[in-house]
Parts: structure tokens; C-alpha cells; sequence
């Protein structure tokens, strides 16, 4: 009698990406730090409710972000993790529902990092898969499911990409102070 192996997709639990962008790394920081725009450049998050939206996210900030694909909406509660103005910034995403973030879970984690190259920056985003706890064959199911038959580490990396490229060109082409 033969049986079979199943075959299990190995997790992959942190991708990064990386632009360089002609603008100086404080100008890149201003923009990420300040969650209520980020939906001008990603694919999924529409924007978020921040007590302060016209300012950088200072660490411990609590923000809801507001996201779509395709037809489904969802909210998520973000916190602020680190806030190193032109260095670094990162939030940590621990609860999720429809209308309200309801299911509190450790999620994702998002890092910014600014270094500076020449007289511009290289930018690199990083998401961090949080759902250590989901065994492997179920978290590669609902992926799956959630992306349309993709892992979430490759669909992230194409967000990413995407997220990347608006930014850089807003920035590239938005008047310097």
C-alpha cells in the first residue's frame, strides 16, 4: 500500500521590500507616521481614524484602519511601535472585525525603515505575519480563501510593491519645503 505524502506549504512569517526614493528620509517618515493617509497608496487600506491625522503617530498611538479587497470591508486596531522620526516606524495590528475590531489576536506587523542613499532614501517595508499561534494547514487554507489562492506572504509582497511605488511617486513629484 502507497500512501501519499500531503503536502504542507511552509509558512513564511516576514517579507520586505525595498524603493529608493529621491527625497530625503524625514520627508519619506512625515508621510508613513501618519496612518489616516495610507490609504493614498495602498492597495487595501482606505485610511484610519487617528485622535491626531494631520501628525506623525507618536509611540503607543491607537489607530482603527479601514481596509478593503474587493467587496469585503474590514477594520483593524493598530498601535504604534516604535516612532524614531526618519529612521524608523512600525504598528502592530491586534484586532480585527467588520465594523468594529472586535477579535482581538496578535495579526501583522508593519515596519517602515528610512536610510539614506546619496541624496535620497531607500525605503523598505516590512510585514510580519503575527498568527504564530494558527497551525500551519489552517492558516494555509484561509489564506487561500482571503487572497484568492495565494499565501499571504506572497500576496503582501505584491502589496507591497504596489504600496511602494505610489508612495515614491507622490513624493517624487510633490513640491519640497
Amino acid at each position: 500500500m502507497c500512501r501519499e505524502k500531503e503536502s504542507i506549504v511552509a509558512r513564511t512569517f516576514t517579507v520586505s521590500r525595498s524603493v529608493l526614493m529621491d527625497v530625503p528620509p524625514a520627508v519619506v517618515y512625515d508621510a508613513i507616521s501618519r496612518p489616516a493617509d495610507m490609504g493614498r497608496w495602498s492597495p487595501e487600506n482606505l485610511g484610519a481614524t487617528v485622535s491626531a491625522p494631520d501628525e506623525s503617530a507618536s509611540l503607543g498611538t491607537t489607530f482603527e484602519g479601514r481596509n478593503k479587497r474587493g467587496a469585503f470591508r474590514w477594520v483593524t486596531r493598530c498601535t504604534v511601535t516604535v516612532a524614531e522620526p526618519g529612521s524608523r516606524f512600525a504598528f502592530r495590528v491586534h484586532a480585527i472585525g467588520l465594523s468594529r475590531p472586535r477579535l482581538r489576536a496578535p495579526i501583522a506587523t508593519w515596519e517602515y525603515r528610512f536610510e539614506r542613499d546619496g541624496d535620497g532614501t531607500r525605503v523598505t517595508e516590512t510585514w510580519t505575519d503575527d498568527r504564530r499561534s494558527w497551525p500551519t494547514f489552517v492558516t494555509n487554507v484561509f489564506d487561500r480563501v482571503a487572497t484568492g489562492g495565494h499565501t499571504f506572504a506572497d500576496f503582501q509582497v505584491r502589496n507591497i510593491d504596489r504600496t511602494l511605488r505610489n508612495l515614491k511617486r507622490e513624493l517624487e513629484t510633490a513640491p519640497q519645503s
